[in-house]
């Protein structure tokens, strides 16, 4: 069967006058520098009205216009995985687990096995007519790192409803966050727009072209004007928008490795908290509260998913400061 493509037109603005192909379109599209440069080589990308050779390399002008044809991933042939989930909610048609930290959501280069997909098929046994079988019934991601509720679609109906409740943002969804640093504020709006990092490209940043993310951040407790745990209610599900969020707001993630420095906490510290600093291979955030209107049954759904041991013992220590 012939995969369908998807072609993207770009315009290069005149603030990436001199930019390299390569940077400017990987900017503009959201698709990694190294997906450009393969689509390059395979021919995918035209520069419009004009019949050049184009590298990766070769600089750009302002106004210049392209073309890039993104032919659709071939779906992986999965195998389920008796692996075992954290169900917070289950009817017919959609499920809600507690996804641990660790667990990548979906299989990708790299991660083809001990993914949520992959239990997800064992349990459900078929999740036919959703998203091909890449991502069946996923309709939203929480970071690998990440611990927390995540909601999946068992039938097409639920999918396409979960769907339109996550593009019209009609979906309560709240985090807790484990800071460095205490702030002035108990409640602040955040609004900032965030897109890929200029020159590291496995990080997002806050980028005056990039897409609107708006972040309503509440302290829960300040800890000896050191530390800080804060509930995050989204608005907007933008690629780590919290951490990203947090970070411009000098307040970064305990243990974030992508957008907080190494923090190793002198002896002023109370031991039980440099021992639970010192356990924490991950960031300190969980998505604690689901909640929405079921798009099948009407009901009201709201979900809390409780804090893994990590966090448990993190929380535990601070408090006793």
């Amino acid at each position: 069967m012939k995969h369908s493509q998807k072609i993207l037109s770009l315009i290069i603005p005149e603030e990436m006058m001199g930019q390299r192909l390569d940077h400017a379109l990987a900017h503009l599209s959201d698709v990694s520098r190294s997906r450009i440069k393969e689509l390059l080589k395979n021919g995918c990308i035209e520069q419009s009205n004009r019949t050049v050779i184009l590298k990766a390399s070769s600089a750009v002008c302002a106004g210049d216009s392209f073309a890039i044809t993104l032919p659709d991933n071939r779906p992986l042939e999965l195998i389920p995985e008796a692996i075992p989930l954290d169900i917070l909610f289950e009817d017919e048609y959609l499920l809600i687990v507690n996804k641990p930290a660790g667990m990548v959501v979906h299989p990708s280069h790299g991660h083809d096995t001990g993914t949520l997909v992959h239990a997800l098929l064992h349990h459900c046994k078929s999740l036919p007519g959703i998203n091909g079988v890449e991502r069946p019934g996923i309709v939203h991601r929480i970071d690998k790192d990440t611990s927390g509720s995540l909601v999946i679609a068992k039938t097409e109906a639920a999918h396409h409803g979960l769907a339109s409740l996550f593009s019209e943002h009609d979906i309560n969804r709240q985090y807790l966050a484990w800071c460095k640093g205490v702030s002035r504020w108990n409640h602040q709006r955040i609004e900032q727009p965030i897109a890929r990092h200029h020159h590291h490209r496995q990080k997002m940043a806050i980028v005056s072209t990039g897409k609107m993310a708006i972040t309503d951040a509440d302290v829960e407790r300040r800890f000896d004007h050191q530390f800080s745990r804060l509930r995050l209610t989204l608005h907007t599900g933008r690629t780590h928008q919290i951490r990203v969020h947090l970070a411009a707001e000098g307040l970064p993630i305990l243990a974030d490795s992508t957008y907080a420095r190494n923090f190793n906490p002198g002896k002023s510290i109370p031991e039980p908290i440099r021992d639970a600093l010192s356990a924490l291979k991950r960031q300190a955030l969980h998505a604690e509260t689901l909640g929405f209107i079921h798009p099948i049954t009407q009901e009201d759904i709201l979900c809390q998913a409780p804090l893994p041991a990590d966090l448990t013992a993190l929380n535990h220590a601070l408090e006793q400061m």
